[in-house]
């Protein structure tokens, strides 16, 4: 097979700054040292590029999961011309082909099929036949006039925030080197394979809790690199969250940022998958990966049964306390309350909560079955 021309630019690019990063940062570092103000300069600009990566060209612009003010959407298209990852309406292109053809080795730019180097970044250093430049899918984006601003200068902002910004931050400090070497080059190295991981290794190492329709995965390890995008089995299926970490605790600042934002009136409109949608998807595919194992074990008929009927029971208790935790939210509002007599609240509160319990009960019962079937034998009684 004919392999692609090579993008020299990019090759030179992607060739020389990490081989630059390797070399001229540590031996600046062994004969003069870098203190904290520098260090300080290396830390904000990493958030600033990978902020306006992950909240600005992923989840506000390639997604629209929410919708962000002009100011907070400018920063944005600043900070993405200083990661140096292409203009938003090349970079929301791309990522929309990603989603609509994943895995798909022909179709989908960075397909995870094409191995570890391809997706990471091999797809970058050649001229592919999916690299195309397609608005075509972004027609939106482009009635967005500080995105239309930044695809027109993007060369010069990105010679500004990589080089002017950093210089300027080390000349007020007294050493433009040092702020340059860890300001420009190592923090442009350092978030740009961070996001390009998420393209290669989060296809191949981590958990598929919610579909395995493609190759995405779960990784914790991959959010603490990534501003939360380690979620990323979540993210492909739901891709309409503004948040990759669904759970509070879960590590994702980039949702945090934007939840802050909506507090101060920068950001709102935020959208989110209802915990119904998402138990509903995790239940599904352990039934269907638990019945898949009882055709392959030969397991007796009185199991399956079993497995099936709490399968169709713990749907229909999910659909029931989906009902009930509309009404009784609905209830609590304002204009409802007035309506609603004080006792037909409380049967409301009451019915809720029994329904809660029972939801409670049906998803230990289906956590023990699971249990059973993991087991060389499962436990029949």
């Amino acid at each position: 097979m004919t392999k692609a021309p090579i993008n020299w630019t990019n090759m030179l690019l992607f060739s020389l700054t990490p081989a630059f990063a390797v070399t001229l940062v540590p031996l600046y570092g062994y004969f003069y040292g870098y203190d904290l103000y520098e260090w300080l300069v290396f830390i904000v600009l990493m958030g600033f590029c990978g902020m306006s990566i992950t909240a600005g060209y992923h989840r506000l612009w390639s997604h629209k999961t929410y919708k962000a003010h002009p100011l907070l959407r400018a920063i944005f298209a600043i900070g993405g011309a200083c990661a140096l990852q292409n203009d938003a309406l090349h970079w929301c292109s791309d990522h929309r082909r990603h989603h609509q053809h994943v895995d798909d080795n022909k179709r989908d730019p960075y397909s995870a099929g094409r191995g570890f180097w391809f997706s990471h970044i091999g797809w970058i250093l050649r001229d592919h036949e999916s690299n195309v430049e397609d608005f075509s899918n972004v027609k939106d984006l482009q009635r967005d006039p500080i995105l239309v601003w930044q695809h027109k200068h993007y060369l010069s902002l990105l010679l500004l925030t990589n080089i002017a910004l950093p210089a300027i931050l080390g000349f007020i400090h007294g050493d433009v080197i040092a702020c340059l070497l860890l300001g420009g080059l190592l923090r442009l190295v350092l978030s740009q394979h961070a996001t390009y991981l998420i393209n290669s290794l989060a296809h191949i190492w981590g958990r598929q809790p919610y579909s395995k329709s493609n190759s995405a995965r779960d990784n914790l390890f991959l959010a603490f690199l990534t501003y939360g995008e380690g979620y990323h089995n979540y993210h492909h299926a739901f891709q309409w969250d503004y948040r990759n970490g669904v759970q509070w605790w879960h590590y994702d600042p980039t949702k945090w940022m934007i939840g802050l934002c909506s507090m101060v009136g920068l950001t709102h409109d935020l959208k989110r998958c209802s915990l119904a949608q998402i138990e509903k998807a995790k239940i599904e595919l352990q039934y269907r990966s638990a019945a898949e194992k009882c055709k392959l074990l030969n397991i007796p008929e009185n199991w399956r049964l079993r497995l099936e009927q709490e399968y169709e029971q713990f749907l229909h208790t999910l659909q029931l306390w989906t009902e009930h935790r509309q009404a009784w939210y609905a209830a609590k509002g304002k204009q409802i309350q007035e309506s609603l007599g004080y006792w037909d609240q409380l049967q409301l509160r009451d019915r809720y909560r029994e329904i809660q319990y029972k939801l409670k009960a049906q998803r230990r019962r289906w956590q023990v079955l699971m249990r059973n079937l993991a087991t060389p034998l499962p436990n029949l009684t």
